[in-house]
């Protein structure tokens, strides 16, 4: 018996559709599969950290002062403060510092002024006093004994009567670059090796980096308790210094 037209059709078109909902359901499993697949493949890593460390001294010191006059006359304490520049300048100079190593700031300013009170203690003015005049000096250089001893014996400057402030001698190091970009190569090498020995005990083989990472550079005081800081320490009190750095890498694993 024929069959209507019509439902030919209607069993054809079904049919059609029920072909194309499973090659759907096909593509998406092998999809599914291809997805596990490759994130199976992409968690086959080491993530390792190494690290490296070297002791260095300082060879640049830094010693900074600073002196005062009070005078109630402005002319009167510039012409103080002039003075005890031309001291202090003769007084370096004889402890071996070098011209071209000082350098004098301007000349601050500062007018003062002295609160008057009522018998009740209340503020009801204020009169001046006069002038406070400072200047600061500071010394740099690469003798860094010549400089540690001329900073121990600066008592001796403050005998004269001139009001120095003077606090201890800063230290840095002028390499640091290269030492930095040292440690770097350690600290990568080191990461590495630490990689090689847990594949190796896993049975497996590194077979390349996909990421690395710089950790921050630090340098502390040798013999310190100085901690670590989130930005990274930066000494500049100790001469004998120590600096290190991290490098985290994350291999590949076959």
């Amino acid at each position: 018996m024929d069959t209507p037209s019509g439902t030919r059709s209607f069993w054809g078109l079904n049919f059609i559709g029920t072909a194309l909902i499973a090659l759907a359901i096909v593509i998406g499993a092998l999809a599914i599969a291809g997805a596990y697949k490759y994130k199976f493949k992409t968690s086959q890593t080491i993530k390792v950290t190494g690290s490296a460390g070297t002791d260095f001294t300082s060879d640049l010191i830094v010693w900074n002062g600073s002196y005062s006059r009070n005078a109630y006359d402005l002319k009167g304490a510039y012409a103080l403060i002039k003075k005890d520049e031309e001291n202090v300048k003769n007084y370096l100079i004889s402890k071996g510092i070098k011209p071209e190593e000082m350098i004098f700031s301007s000349i601050k300013i500062d007018r003062q002024f002295e609160y008057q009170y009522s018998d009740e203690g209340k503020v009801t003015g204020y009169r001046f006093t006069g002038y406070n005049l400072t200047q600061n000096i500071k010394v740099e250089s690469s003798d860094v004994a010549k400089v540690e001893a001329m900073a121990r014996e600066i008592t001796g400057l403050i005998e004269t009567g001139i009001e120095l402030n003077s606090p201890e001698p800063l230290y840095f190091y002028t390499k640091l670059a290269d030492l930095k970009l040292d440690l770097l190569d350690k600290a990568a090498e080191d990461a590495r090796k630490r990689a090689e020995i847990i594949a190796k005990n896993t049975n497996g083989t590194i077979t390349g980096v996909s990421k690395a990472t710089m950790g921050v550079f630090q340098i502390t005081g040798q013999n310190s308790n100085e901690d670590y800081s989130y930005g990274g320490a930066f000494n500049t009190t100790s001469k004998n210094k120590t600096a290190s750095i991290t490098v985290t890498l994350e291999c590949s694993v076959k």
